[in-house]
């Protein structure tokens, strides 16, 4: 691809007064210093990350403080939960006779939905990818600012308003959505199957549509600048692996998430307007509706279209960011930087053609299995290929075991011990047995879950120089780390084991079930383990934001020694990020101790005689 020409006058920037009259011929316009048009409205890719990521943690925290409640239900189903009332109000049924509180059992399907909602969507998806795509992207590919800066806000402010909405379906009197958060028809397709089914699920379908409107603005906005924007001399084979993992991320995103937008209106269409997308002889009470010709498994179909693909758009831009903070801190270059690539585009691909393996319960031909089974454990050749270059990269590596090298060594655990039950699940036969238990929660939520925020977490404590000038605790960080670590496996390790006894996920009570009662001691433990881990996440949203304004200050540019070009801009950020000219890029990503020096920035020219790249 060959780099855009950038004229003499586009690249230069005045030294004195350049934060107020910084001009670019892609704003037009003068650039604002009031806080308004600073902070809020801002069209300045560095604060449009920290918008995404601020607001993706506190979803983090709705989304994680609903999962204490239900698994306070499921652990201590005999104890009395009357003391969060108050904040519960009627979802909180209490016996007059005993003075007993009791979740919902609609609330508590309520939870569990609104759980799986937030933190795919919100946190998973806007808050990593629409984070680091935003701070990463222009700075690492040495670009004043996204293609377009105004879509750049604009992806950011639907992704506000979708979390708008499904705030408010929080508060509705009959509930959020509790449909669970792949919303099967046909309980999410009628309005009158459950009060969960009502306008919860209206405002669950309009939130999301928004959040695909968001997810595409963005997308587009990412490529264009990857393929368009690079300064000279950064050919696609000189990227960093996050501009990559980035860049792949955005075609998933675009390809697939149209397809789910087609279901929702489908939906939509089954739910207002008397149609039958995915209705077919449906019974209410007795009476059999209208409503002829639909099949529910059709959305089954358009869901997991996007629902497959929307795993790797998690995980891949996390794949990115510990592949980049790996190399840093061991101080060597990645291992396969090629295979690396590659392998990144071959799990993009195969994530297309994989989706029907979360429907051999659907009644899917067992031939058809056959091609998604075998294209589902093929997919795990290019993952294998990352995890083995990971631990190369780390083998004899002068390893710094700081915070950021700590979470990327922990998702590479994460990422094999989750990935490895994923090869059960995958083989349609022993899925019959595991599916809808807890081994496939175990699952997901082991390499889809906690590896992401692994690589999320290592992203955020490496480039918190980058967005704030200071560096976030590093006592507190490690805290963080092994408390995170340490609960993450004791919450989902035991899951495996009653899953594969058969205990059934979404249930709201074991108690009347002989086959599963003497796992409540099992319960209790990964009840006690999960709200440990939910306030060991309060220790790193406090550092975050104590280190805003009191962390140690940034005093050298480049405090990693890194050879990335963000590493090169002034350490108080500016608009346009560099004074001056732009960057010109000599050589890959990667040239850690080489020729006697311990690292070589790609904007540094070749000596004399010096072979370049890799």
């Amino acid at each position: 691809m060959a780099n855009v020409t950038v004229h003499e006058d586009d690249i230069l920037i005045k030294e004195q007064g350049y934060n107020d009259h910084f001009h670019d011929h892609h704003h037009g316009d003068k650039y604002q210093t009031n806080f308004i048009f600073h902070y809020i409205f801002s069209m300045d890719h560095k604060i449009i990350a920290r918008q995404f990521l601020i607001t993706g943690m506190i979803w983090a925290i709705i989304g994680a403080a609903m999962s204490v409640v239900f698994r306070m239900q499921l652990g201590f189903p005999e104890e009395s939960l009357t003391w969060i009332k108050p904040f519960l109000g009627k979802w909180i049924v209490v016996d007059p006779s005993t003075g007993m509180g009791k979740l919902a059992p609609e609330f508590y399907y309520a939870l569990v939905t609104m759980h799986g909602t937030i933190i795919v969507f919100f946190v998973l998806t806007a808050g990593l990818s629409g984070t680091f795509s935003n701070l990463l992207i222009p700075f690492q590919i040495g670009a004043r600012d996204m293609a377009s800066p105004f879509m750049n806000m604009l992806s950011y402010w639907f992704f506000f308003l979708a979390g708008i909405v499904m705030f408010y379906s929080l508060f509705l009197s009959t509930g959020p959505f509790s449909g669970g958060w792949v919303a099967y028809p046909p309980l999410s397709a009628l309005p009158q199957a459950s009060s969960g089914s009502g306008t919860g699920m209206t405002l669950w379908l309009v939130s999301l549509t928004l959040f695909v409107v968001s997810v595409l603005l963005g997308g587009i906005n990412y490529i264009t600048t990857i393929l368009n924007l690079r300064t000279k001399g950064m050919s696609l084979w000189r990227m960093p692996l996050p501009i990559w993992a980035f860049f792949v991320t955005a075609i998933l995103g675009l390809l697939s998430f149209p397809v789910l937008a087609s279901g929702f209106f489908m939906l939509i269409f089954d739910r207002s307007l008397g149609t039958s997308f995915f209705l077919s002889d449906i019974f209410i009470a007795g009476q059999a509706l209208d409503r002829v010709g639909g099949s529910p498994i059709l959305y089954q179909h358009l869901f997991w279209f996007l629902g497959h693909p929307e795993v790797y758009i998690i995980i891949l831009p996390a794949m990115g960011i510990v592949s980049e903070v790996m190399s840093v801190h061991a101080r060597k270059p990645i291992f396969g930087y090629r295979a690396m690539v590659y392998s990144i585009m071959a799990i993009g691909f195969l994530s297309f053609i994989v989706w029907a393996h979360h429907m051999f319960m659907a009644g899917v031909n067992p031939f058809i299995s056959n091609f998604f089974v075998v294209f589902t454990l093929i997919i795990a050749v290019p993952s294998a290929v990352k995890v083995f270059n990971w631990i190369t990269t780390l083998y004899g590596g002068n390893l710094r075991l700081n915070t950021p090298m700590l979470f990327a060594i922990g998702f590479v655990s994460m990422f094999i011990s989750g990935g490895l039950t994923g090869i059960f699940l995958g083989n349609s036969a022993i899925d019959i047995q595991m599916h809808d238990t807890y081994f496939v929660v175990a699952h997901f939520h082991i390499v889809m879950g906690v590896a992401a925020f692994f690589g999320m977490f290592a992203g955020v404590y490496h480039w918190f120089p980058k967005m704030y000038s200071r560096f976030m605790n590093e006592t507190l960080g490690k805290i963080h780390f092994w408390g995170t670590m340490i609960t993450a496996y004791a919450i989902f390790w035991p899951m495996h084991y009653i899953g594969m006894a058969g205990v059934p996920r979404r249930y709201y009570s074991f108690d009347t079930f002989d086959a599963f009662k003497h796992f409540s001691e099992m319960n209790k433990f990964i009840t006690i383990c999960a709200i440990i881990a939910f306030f060991i996440q309060l220790v790193f949203v406090i550092n975050f934001f104590y280190s805003i304004w009191y962390g140690r200050k940034m005093k050298t540019k480049n405090p990693w020694e890194a050879n990335t070009l963000e590493w090169t801009t002034p350490i108080e950020p500016i608009h346009g990020n560099w004074p001056g000219n732009l960057p010109v890029v000599h050589r890959w990503a990667y040239d850690y101790n080489k020729d006697e020096r311990e690292f070589v920035q790609q904007h540094v020219p070749l000596k004399e005689g010096e072979v370049g790249d890799h």
